[in-house]
């Protein structure tokens, strides 16, 4: 199973930003073991749904050809914990971009404060890495990340509809 820390996206502007909402709810396993007794949505997985908006943005600047797979958290500063009931924002800009890599940097907000800052560096891994045992498949970018990202088509191009 894969997990995907983001439910749709509010906002994308192609190769330049994105941002995506994750609404917490006490159904989520993972809030069940994180601090018995108060489920909070920890910090790690904030970074991930940060990774996830971000990594889709890349990938969708590079027209999902290849992998784009997270190779470095360079910065991260999250402030507050987000509990059941809450929703979180990740707001993603491109920093830089090229045939190897992208960095990019973005602010995770929790009901409209916020929370925290992240930047990251994603490497490009083309079908030439196959030598290094990947699947010659596009692993990344699955039928279920494309279908979060198809919606963007529908709802919020260009938009921004928080």
């Amino acid at each position: 199973m894969r997990w995907v820390w983001i439910d749709k996206f509010v906002a994308f502007e192609s190769g330049v930003h994105g941002s995506a909402v994750k609404n917490v709810t006490l159904a989520e396993e993972q809030l069940e073991h994180h601090f018995p007794g108060y489920p909070v949505m920890p910090p790690s997985l904030m970074i991930e749904g940060m990774a996830q908006t971000a990594g889709i943005l890349v990938g969708e600047a590079r027209g999902f050809e290849e992998n784009v797979i997270l190779a470095k958290i360079r910065k991260a500063n999250i402030e507050r914990y987000a509990v059941p009931g809450d929703q979180i924002r990740y707001d993603a800009r491109v920093d830089s971009i090229d045939e190897a890599a992208a960095a990019t940097s973005g602010t995770i907000s929790i009901n409209g404060e916020p929370a925290g800052t992240v930047e990251l560096m994603f490497s490009h891994v083309n079908k030439s890495a196959q030598a290094a045992g990947l699947p010659s498949h596009n692993f990344v970018f699955t039928d279920q990340f494309m279908q979060l990202f198809n919606s963007i088509k529908d709802n919020a191009v260009g938009t921004d509809a928080s």
